[in-house]
C-alpha cells in the first residue's frame, strides 16, 4: 500500500516512539487539532507488544478504531540496540580480492578524549573468518580492471552455507563508480542462497572511502533479518486490529519512509528516536515563533544535543552508533550517557556520575524495582524536585528508598550530607551535558547565549533552567508534552529519502556532467515518491553538491547551482561560514546528493484560553542550591494562556515534571508550551 493511501474520510494518525523504559503515544487529529497521548511501559522482549497496548489506550480515550486511522507513524531504536548491543544477525562480508582486511585497518584516528595509549581498537563486527574475496576489479573511473569470476562468487556462497551465516553484505572496490559487478554478486548469491538477508553497498551508502562504505554495509545487514522481523510482526498486530493505514517508520534524517524503503536499508533507522524529537522541537518553537534554538533530549540512559538555526536541522554524515562511523545522512547531535538512570558512584574519593546507566530494570531505586545504585533521578527524589507519585499518580515513587542509597554510595562516602551529596550528583551530571552543548555550538562558532534552550524527555525539564544558567542562556522553552515530543516530532515529521551517486574521480565542477547526474538522481526521487503515494503538490527535490578544496580529506554540502560558478560560490560561502577561512585550492566536486521530500500537513495548533492561576494543588520541601524551601505544585494542564508562575514552583504532568527554580519565571504560551525566563532584579 502506497504511504500517503488513507481510510476514506479519516483525520486520526497516531505516532509510537518505544524508548528504553517506556513506549510514548500521540494521537492526532488533523482536522481538529486535538491530541490525546499515553504512557506504556516498553516490553524489551516485544516492542510490539508495546507498540499495540499503547495504541490501544489512546484509540479508546478517543473513541476511535484502528480502521479510523489515516496514519501510523514509529520511531524505533531497534537497528540501535542491535548495533549497541552486538546482537544483530550473524553477518558475512564479501568484497573484493585483496581487500578483505579493510574493516580490519580502519582509520588511524581514536575516538576523541580516548588515552592514544591506551585506547584498544575495538572488535569489528565482521570478524576475519566471515569475510570473503571474489576474483573481480573496477578502477576509480568505474571502468573494468579484471571481468568478475562468477565461479569464485558461487564458491564463496558454498562457503557461506557451512558458516550458517544469517546476512551478507557485499561491497567491492569502486562499486560507487559502477554498481555492475556488485549487482551481479548480489544476484548469484540470492539464486544459491535464497533464505539469507543479503544487502550490497550500492543500495546502502554508494560513496567513496572503503572503510566507512563497507562498515555501512555490514551494519545495515547485521540488523537487516531483526528490523525484517519486526516490522512484520508489527504489520501483523496492525492487520488483526483491521488497520489499513501504512506504517511509516522514522528515519535517522528527521523524515519518514515506507516499510519497504525500511526493510532494504534498516540502518536508515539508527538514529530515528533521537531525530523524531528534534523535528517535535523545531515544531514547538515554531509555534512559538522561536527559530534558533538548542534542543536538549534527556531520557533514561542518555542525552542527545542538537542547534538549530533558522528553523532548519542540519544533517550530518559523519554521525556514530556507539563505536561504529555509520555514513549516512542524519541529524547533527551530540549523544552522551547522561540521563534519569545515569548511576553515580565514589571511586577513590572522586564522584563520577555516568555514562553507566541503571536502565530499565532494576532501574532507579526509587521505581522500586530493587535498585541498589545512586542515580540522577534519586538525586531528584532526595532533593524534593520530584513528586511522590509520577505518570499521572499512577507510578509511586520509593523515597526512602532514594535517599537510602544516595546516602549509603554517595553522601557517606564523601562525608556529605545526604542533600548536598544529591547536589553534587546533578551539578556533574549539569556539566557532562554543557561540555556536550559546547560541542555543537561554542566550538563551531555559535554563541549559545543567543539560542533558546529547548529541554524535552522524561528529565529534560528538570535541568532545562540550570542549564541555561550554567550556558548564560536568558530564555528556555518547554513543550506542550516534553516527555512525548519524540511522538510529536513523528506526527510532523514529513517523507524524506536521499539519493546519492560519487563521481567516479573528484574533480573541478562539470556543470553538463554533474547535471546528467542530477536528472538521474531526480528520476530515481520521483520514483520513490510515486512508490510512497506522494501527491504531486506535495513534492520537493533538492539536489545538492559535497565539495571540497583539494587535500581535504572532508566536504561540504552545498545547494547545487545554476552554473558551476554558483555552486563553488555556494561551497565558498559556507566554508568561511563554517571555518572563517577559505583556501586559494582548487575546488573539488565528490559526490552529488538528491533530497526528495514529501511534505506533512502542518499540525493545527491549538490556542489555550487565558484562565486565572490556578491554586497549587499541594506544597512540598525542595532542597534549592540556595537553601530548602516550601514549593508549591502545580497541575500544568490546569495553566490557562498568559498564566505567570515565578519560582520556586514545580509543574506535574503525564509525561515529566518540570521545576521552576528560584528566580525564574514561567509564562504560558497560547500554543502550551512554556516560556521561562530569569525575573528582573
Amino acid at each position: 500500500m502506497p504511504s500517503s493511501d488513507t481510510s476514506p474520510g479519516s483525520s486520526y494518525a497516531v505516532a509510537v516512539d518505544i524508548g528504553g523504559t517506556f513506549t510514548d503515544i500521540s494521537l492526532l487529529d488533523r482536522n481538529s487539532g486535538a491530541m490525546w497521548r499515553a504512557k506504556t511501559p516498553s516490553i524489551p522482549s516485544d516492542p510490539s507488544q508495546a507498540f499495540m497496548t499503547g495504541v490501544e489506550a489512546v484509540m479508546a480515550d478517543a473513541g476511535i478504531a484502528a480502521k479510523d486511522l489515516s496514519r501510523v507513524l514509529h520511531g524505533t531504536t531497534v537497528a540501535t540496540n542491535m548495533i549497541l548491543e552486538d546482537k544483530g544477525a550473524r553477518t558475512a562480508l564479501v568484497t573484493t580480492r585483496g581487500f578483505r582486511h579493510v574493516l580490519e585497518i580502519g582509520r588511524q584516528d581514536i575516538p576523541r578524549h580516548a588515552n592514544l595509549f591506551t585506547w584498544v581498537k575495538p572488535a569489528r563486527p565482521v570478524p576475519a573468518d566471515r569475510i570473503h574475496e571474489v576474483v573481480e576489479r573496477i578502477g576509480t573511473g568505474g571502468r573494468v580492471l579484471e571481468t568478475l569470476d562468477e565461479t569464485s562468487v558461487r564458491q564463496v556462497a558454498e562457503t557461506l552455507k557451512d558458516q550458517n551465516v544469517e546476512s551478507v553484505a557485499v561491497c567491492l572496490l569502486h562499486a560507487y563508480a559502477n554498481p555492475a559487478h556488485e549487482i551481479r554478486v548480489v544476484e548469484i548469491l540470492r539464486e544459491a542462497l535464497p533464505d539469507l538477508a543479503i544487502t550490497c553497498s550500492t543500495d546502502v551508502l554508494p560513496v567513496v572511502r572503503e572503510f566507512e562504505r563497507s562498515l555501512a554495509t555490514v551494519l545495515n545487514a547485521n540488523v537487516m533479518p531483526g528490523v525484517s522481523n519486526y516490522i512484520s510482526r508489527l504489520q501483523e498486530r496492525l492487520d488483526e486490529a483491521q488497520a489499513a493505514s501504512p506504517l511509516l517508520l522514522m528515519q535517522s534524517n528527521g523524515g519518514v519512509a515506507g516499510t519497504e524503503a525500511i526493510r532494504v536499508a534498516p540502518a536508515l533507522t539508527a538514529l530515528s528516536g533521537p531525530a523524531a524529537g528534534v523535528v517535535g522541537a523545531v515544531n514547538a518553537a515554531a509555534a512559538c515563533g522561536i527559530r534558533d534554538i538548542i534542543t536538549v533530549d534527556i531520557g533514561g540512559t542518555s542525552a542527545d544535543i542538537c542547534l538549530i538555526r533558522n528553523g532548519s536541522i542540519a544533517l550530518t554524515q559523519q554521525g556514530k552508533v556507539g563505536a561504529w562511523p555509520l555514513s549516512l545522512p542524519m541529524v547533527d547531535m551530540v549523544t552522551i550517557g547522561a540521563g534519569g538512570g545515569s548511576i553515580a558512584a565514589v571511586n577513590n574519593d572522586t564522584l563520577a556520575v555516568g555514562p553507566h546507566s541503571a536502565g530499565a530494570r532494576p532501574g532507579p531505586a526509587a521505581y522500586g524495582h530493587g535498585g541498589g545504585e545512586a542515580t540522577v533521578t534519586d538525586a531528584h527524589v532526595t532533593l524534593g524536585n520530584l513528586p511522590h507519585a509520577l505518570l499521572g499518580g499512577s507510578m509511586s515513587l520509593d523515597v526512602d528508598a532514594a535517599k537510602r542509597v544516595v546516602s549509603d554510595n554517595v553522601a557517606k562516602p564523601l562525608g556529605l550530607s545526604d542533600e548536598d551529596a544529591a547536589q553534587g550528583i546533578l551539578a556533574i551530571m549539569n556539566n557532562n551535558m554543557i561540555g556536550a552543548v559546547r560541542t555543537i555550538s561554542v566550538e563551531r562558532g555559535h554563541d549559545p547565549r543567543d539560542f533558546t534552550l529547548v529541554p524535552f524527555g522524561g528529565a529534560g525539564p528538570l535541568h532545562g533552567c540550570a542549564l541555561a544558567e550554567l550556558l548564560g542562556i536568558s530564555q528556555v522553552l518547554v513543550p506542550p508534552a516534553p516527555g512525548l515530543l519524540c511522538a510529536a516530532g513523528l506526527l510532523a515529521a514529513d517523507m524524506k529519502a536521499e539519493f546519492t551517486r560519487a563521481l567516479p574521480t573528484a574533480g573541478a565542477v562539470d556543470q553538463d556532467a554533474g547535471e546528467a547526474i542530477v536528472n538521474g538522481l531526480r528520476k530515481k526521487a520521483e520514483d520513490w515518491l510515486d512508490a510512497e503515494g506522494v501527491p504531486a503538490s506535495q513534492r520537493e527535490l533538492k539536489a545538492l553538491a559535497l565539495l571540497r578544496f583539494h587535500g581535504q580529506g572532508g566536504e561540504i554540502a552545498v545547494e547545487w547551482g545554476q552554473t558551476a560558478q554558483e555552486t563553488e560560490d555556494n561551497f565558498r560561502s559556507a566554508h568561511k561560514s563554517l571555518y572563517g577561512f577559505v583556501l586559494d585550492a582548487q575546488i573539488e566536486l565528490v559526490t552529488i546528493r538528491v533530497e526528495a521530500v514529501g511534505a506533512t500537513e502542518p499540525i493545527k495548533v491549538l490556542v489555550l484560553d487565558p484562565s486565572a492561576r490556578p491554586d497549587p494543588l499541594q506544597s512540598q520541601i525542595v532542597h534549592w542550591p540556595g537553601g530548602k524551601q516550601e514549593t508549591p505544585i502545580y497541575d500544568r494542564a490546569s495553566l490557562g494562556a498568559r498564566n505567570g508562575i515565578s519560582g520556586p514552583a514545580i509543574l506535574i504532568q503525564l509525561d515529566t515534571t518540570c521545576i521552576i527554580p528560584p528566580g525564574w519565571i514561567a509564562r504560558v504560551h497560547g500554543s502550551g508550551a512554556l516560556v521561562l525566563k530569569r525575573e528582573a532584579g
